[in-house]
């Protein structure tokens, strides 16, 4: 199975252009899809910090196993730190070894053009494996259709919304009041009845989540 980024990443490019959605604050989005990943194998659970602030800890001798969520979890093991600094630090290295990972998994492909006949230029393009057009589909099926979404589907939904790229999916998932609104709500952690049982997961995901959404709205 993918990692949560992997799939985050998957659905930010947009097969039309070739080019990634929110490239200006993409480090924070990724680091925010690596800390849920953490989350949702409970890898790592909030700790309160100072002056009422909340820390992410990494949860003892529970170490996973994928290379790049250990790497994550090595950095917040050394000792509890605010999301903010944990997002900073393991954001900014993700991008290239993720799409690096959907090439050699045939869901992107790169391809190279010469401009003017003498710079190469590269570009992605989709792989056709329509793991990205799936993926969509669940999200869609949350946003729009109503649909309880399992808890990676509302964590992707939840980092879409909160990275601020949802409009560049309009038409597909149409920009509408009632779409923005489940969004927040996913945001929030309000992923529906049958996700009680994953308490802890939603509010260690609502709060990276919320963490990205401030450091998007501060980013230059």
């Amino acid at each position: 199975m993918n990692t949560v980024a992997e799939d985050l990443l998957l659905l930010l490019f947009q097969p039309d252009s070739g080019t990634i959605a929110g490239e200006n604050t993409l480090f924070y989005v990724l680091g925010g899809a690596v800390l849920a990943d953490l989350a949702l194998g409970e890898h790592v659970r909030t700790a309160p910090g100072r002056m009422g602030s909340v820390q992410v800890e990494a949860v003892e001798e529970h170490p996973p196993a994928d290379p790049v969520l250990r790497s994550a979890w090595d950095y917040v093991a050394e000792k509890p730190r605010s999301v903010q600094t944990v997002l900073a630090a393991i954001g900014p290295p993700l991008r290239a070894p993720l799409l690096d990972r959907l090439v050699d998994q045939g869901h992107l492909r790169r391809t190279s053009r010469k401009v003017l006949g003498l710079v190469t230029v590269q570009k992605l393009a989709d792989g056709g494996t329509g793991h990205r057009d799936r993926l969509l589909a669940d999200v869609r099926a949350a946003l729009v259709d109503g649909v309880e979404p399992e808890p990676r589907v509302a964590a992707l939904a939840a980092l879409l919304s909160g990275s601020g790229t949802l409009p560049q999916f309009d038409p597909g998932i149409p920009w509408s009041t009632p779409v923005i609104q489940r969004a927040k709500e996913l945001e929030q952690g309000n992923w529906g009845a049958g996700a009680a049982s994953e308490a802890v997961t939603r509010t260690v995901t609502a709060t990276i989540v919320n963490s990205v959404v401030v450091a998007a709205a501060v980013r230059p």
